[in-house]
C-alpha cells in the first residue's frame, strides 16, 4: 500500500520543523498517473490546511514544551 501524506504545523525558523498540528495521509494506487498523484496530494493537504487553520482560529491548541494537543 502507498500513502500521500500531508502536515499542517506552526512555522518557525527553520523549514519543517515547526510543532505539528494536523497530519493525514491517503491512500494511492499503482494504476494512478502523476498527475493523480498531484490531485491527491493537494486534496490532502487542503483538508489538513483547513482543519490546521480551524483549531487555530478556534483556539483549541495548547502548547505545552514540546508537545502540541488539539482540542477537537
Amino acid at each position: 500500500m502507498k500513502l500521500i501524506g500531508a502536515t499542517g504545523h506552526y512555522v518557525t525558523d527553520d523549514l519543517d520543523e515547526g510543532p505539528i498540528i494536523e497530519q493525514d495521509v491517503q491512500r494511492v494506487r499503482h494504476s494512478m498517473t502523476a498527475e493523480d498523484f498531484v490531485v491527491a496530494g493537494r486534496d490532502v493537504e487542503a483538508v489538513v490546511l483547513a482543519r490546521a487553520v480551524k483549531w487555530h482560529a478556534g483556539r483549541r491548541i495548547l502548547m505545552t514544551g514540546a508537545r502540541t494537543v488539539v482540542f477537537r
